[in-house]
């Protein structure tokens, strides 16, 4: 250190004072170049192993700062680390989300494409009956007097005359239609019949459609004499 220097060139004077005294000029200028020489390399010696000291200070705070940084460092990729972990919980619940979804979505379109079909298949047996209804038009007419039409919904309204022998041309109706199930079913009834509900539910058994006619004409005819 410095102080250690002071010292070493205070006891080196002190030396070099008594050496004066004993010695003759000649061997006291050898001694002094050997003096001058040790000097200069103490202080070569002392700048080095003070730079190094410093470069030492320097590598002791930077390592310093590094060990403060390291709980920081581990503080932080725990945190990360945590923070994956929720996020992979998170993507691997929205890919069970992803997949349930999708069954559904495939479960109703198969319930889809059931309930379709069932339509179908009612929409295209509903209309069969239309058309056999339809072509027995003729007959009913001929031997009935009976109008049929085709009216709004795909219903039939049935229109009898030559029914009340005082006014032929009154018309006693009736109004028909499929319901969802594929059954008959009277909608209106003009003038009404107590029996039209047990005609109904007969031609529903029985499916025997031209006697479900003739006994609503003969219910029809039936009230025209009260």
């Amino acid at each position: 250190t410095e102080d250690e220097i002071i010292v070493f060139e205070r006891e080196m004077n002190e030396f070099w004072t008594k050496l004066k005294s004993v010695y003759g000029t000649e061997q006291i200028n050898q001694t002094l170049t050997l003096r001058d020489s040790c000097k200069e390399a103490i202080k070569a010696l002392s700048e080095k192993w003070s730079k190094r000291l410093k470069e030492g200070d320097v590598m002791l705070d930077k390592i310093r700062d590094y060990n403060n940084e390291i709980p920081q460092q581990r503080q932080l990729i725990s945190e990360n680390q945590e923070r994956f972990t929720e996020i992979k919980s998170e993507v691997n619940q929205k890919e069970e989300q992803k997949k349930d979804l999708a069954a559904s979505i495939q479960e109703l379109k198969e319930e889809l494409m059931k309930r379709t079909e069932i339509v179908s298949s009612k929409n295209k047996a509903n209309k069969e009956r239309v058309e056999r209804l339809c072509k027995s038009k003729v007959l009913f007419e001929e031997r009935l007097g009976l109008e049929i039409r085709k009216i709004h919904n795909e219903q039939l309204q049935f229109i009898f005359r030559h029914i009340d022998h005082k006014d032929p041309d009154k018309p006693f109706m009736f109004t028909l239609s499929i319901n969802e199930q594929g059954d008959y079913e009277v909608t209106s009834c003009t003038p009404p019949l107590d029996c039209i509900e047990e005609f109904q539910l007969k031609v529903r058994e029985t499916n025997n459609f031209s006697a479900f006619v003739a006994n609503i004409r003969k219910a029809f005819t039936a009230l025209s004499y009260k």
